[in-house]
């Protein structure tokens, strides 16, 4: 049974507001199962310790889904998961994933988890991530996920991840190889306030020809809060990459980009674009003239540019 806590992480994080009936599920909480359902496709297999699981999706799979959510709902928690996911040849699945922490505690709790994807060949892949905290005590709520894929041939990879509220300090990885004609897009929308800090680090490496990747970040610093941004796309062949970093400055908000784009071959066309800046007076003045205060307006423009 769970309690209202869990319940309400659960639905923020994955849509989930209860332990399903069906469907192929791993629900963790405070380094625990707190239940885990595999189905004829999808296999679900614990890691030996508990660290973790492997999930192994069966070649030709379609239009289905699988459930990972990982909460923490203590303080002085420190929560290290590694998940496999083993996608087979022309399969077409929706991973959901996320990390929700209520810390009320003193103590910082931690979340880290480490994802490989083994993307077979002509296989799609969507992959939602959201990362929430919450919590009312001192304690600090940290979530460092770190994400790898390998992508063989003709396969496809998206990657939604989202950061929008109380998470005190996150250090985000990404890093895939891909083969030919593969393709990856990630897309990260983040959003910082008070004195949080966001670091993202994305590593690609387009060795097949015909490979394409776009990596787009959209963020939001307010306050004192402090955002890196990092890239690097390194085009080893025939191939199409794409680095876009938009980010809106607020009060004493600071935001960095490092990108970096590096061609190995003379048909490597990689790109890379990058814009930091404050919210334009004439539009706070457009939408105050229709009513809105400037809090209401400034609202509604972060929320437009994170949509």
């Amino acid at each position: 049974m769970l309690n209202d806590v869990i319940k309400s992480l659960l639905a923020e994080v994955s849509g989930m507001e209860e332990i399903p009936l069906n469907g192929a599920f791993n629900i963790r909480n405070n380094g625990q199962s707190e239940g885990r359902n595999s189905t004829e496709t999808i296999q679900i297999v614990p890691k030996e310790g508990g660290s973790g699981i492997d999930i192994y999706i069966k070649p030709g799979t379609k239009n289905e889904s699988v459930h990972i959510p990982a909460l923490i709902t203590e303080a002085g928690v420190n929560d290290l998961v590694y998940n496999d996911f083993h996608i087979g040849e022309d399969a077409d699945v929706t991973i959901v994933a996320g990390c929700g922490i209520h810390n009320c505690g003193g103590e910082d709790s931690v979340h880290s988890g480490i994802h490989r994807f083994f993307v077979g060949k002509n296989a799609k892949v969507k992959y939602v991530e959201k990362h929430i905290g919450e919590g009312d005590g001192n304690g600090k709520r940290i979530i460092n996920p770190q994400t790898h894929v390998e992508a063989e041939e003709n396969s496809y990879v998206e990657m939604d991840t989202v950061q929008l509220k109380g998470v005190d300090s996150t250090k985000r990885v990404s890093s895939a190889v891909l083969a030919e004609g593969a393709t990856l897009i990630i897309k990260e929308k983040i959003m910082t306030h008070g004195q949080q800090y966001a670091e993202t680090s994305f590593d690609v490496d387009l060795n097949g020809k015909g490979s394409s990747a776009q990596l787009i970040s959209r963020s939001v610093a307010r306050d004192q809060s402090r955002q890196l941004f990092r890239s690097k796309l390194s085009g080893n062949t025939e191939c199409y990459g794409h680095s876009e970093c938009d980010a809106i400055i607020m009060d004493e908000g600071v935001v960095a980009a490092e990108p970096e784009i590096v061609a190995h071959n003379v048909d490597a066309t990689l790109i890379h674009e990058a814009a930091i800046g404050k919210i334009a007076g004439d539009q706070l003045v457009k939408l105050m003239t229709l009513g809105l205060t400037e809090k209401e307006a400034e609202a509604q423009i972060i929320n437009g540019f994170l949509k």
